[in-house]
């Protein structure tokens, strides 16, 4: 019992250390990495986890009360059942005063707006405060702000996948190409390209909704389905297999009927060595098939088993060329 107690106290601590680190304006791809690593080590980790995000949430839902009370006179008389609920978390378990210290400053504070950024080539896995996850693809960049009342994402050009946690008092929206698509939990992918959008849900619910149209109607997208945006407005909700939209995230990337030229913008988002096309014609062929990530030399070589092209070289890397 003396173990289980002592267990039981050290992970509470250690969730509200990864509650206040998760919240730092200096959070790394390797902080998620310790984090996902933490969570697996014991399902105790996990359950405190979650209990610190209610605490939390209920410091944040009594902010003005905390305030007022850190105001009042020391010799102010409190009444420990009426003022110190939200102290108590399940079980009746009560949080330690570390936590509570750890916790309150950041959440009746913090308006900041986090920033994560990919270069060519780069993938990256940020964990948020709130619990939910995001995997950013090549070239993205998105802004995070946690508020008390919703949770924000701008996402100013790229692809990421976001994986929410569920939390029915705070929805998540994401902002991008002049459409706002909202949710309470789920899992889906968002791609914001040249003024492009496509949505792809994976689990749960999305609503997209676009920014300046008013009175236009929210489109909802449920499990398999997506719906791609053009420059133009124009739009197509169609049914898909979710995982083909997550490939990349495995180093895949997946395509039906989509031309050339998008497709080797996309490749060039994923390495270094640029590939180009040397005839226009060649850009509108479509391709339908699963490109492996390797390496520029052997995805173009592939292209040329897929296609009437030929690689050469270039002074950017590769030039495809009619066969």
């Amino acid at each position: 019992m003396v173990s289980i107690a002592a267990d039981r106290e050290r992970s509470t601590a250690e969730a509200g250390a990864w509650l206040a680190r998760l919240q730092g304006a200096d959070v790394s791809a390797d902080d998620g990495v310790a984090f996902e690593a933490w969570l697996a080590e014991t399902p105790g980790n996990s359950d405190a986890y979650r209990e610190a995000l209610s605490v939390w949430h209920a410091y944040d839902a009594a902010a003005a009360e905390v305030l007022a009370e850190l105001d009042a006179p020391p010799a102010r008389t409190v009444r420990p059942q009426a003022t110190r609920r939200w102290w108590v978390g399940a079980g009746g378990f009560a949080i330690a005063a570390g936590l509570a210290v750890a916790i309150l400053p950041p959440m009746l504070t913090q308006t900041a707006t986090d920033v994560y950024q990919t270069g060519r080539g780069q993938h990256r896995s940020v964990s948020l405060a709130d619990g939910s996850t995001v995997h950013l693809n090549a070239e993205t960049k998105l802004a995070v702000r946690l508020e008390r009342g919703e949770r924000r994402v701008v996402l100013e050009e790229g692809e990421a996948i976001f994986q929410v946690a569920h939390d029915k008092a705070r929805p998540f929206t994401v902002a991008a190409a002049d459409h706002v698509v909202r949710v309470v939990g789920t899992q889906f992918d968002v791609r914001s390209r040249d003024g492009q959008l496509h949505v792809t849900v994976a689990e749960g619910k999305v609503q997209v909704s676009p920014r300046k149209a008013a009175g236009a109607a929210p489109v909802l997208l449920i499990r398999g389905q997506k719906l791609a945006v053009q420059a133009d407005g124009a739009t197509e909700l169609s049914a898909v297999d979710p995982q083909e939209a997550f490939s990349w995230r495995a180093g895949r990337l997946v395509y039906r009927d989509t031309p050339l030229s998008v497709v080797v913008a996309d490749l060039n988002r994923q390495f270094e060595q640029q590939i180009e096309i040397g005839d226009p014609e060649l850009g509108a062929i479509p391709i339908t098939g699963v490109i492996v990530l390797d390496d520029p030399g052997a995805v173009t070589q592939r292209l040329s088993l897929m296609l009437p092209v030929r690689s050469v070289p270039s002074e950017r890397g590769l030039r495809l060329l009619k066969k």
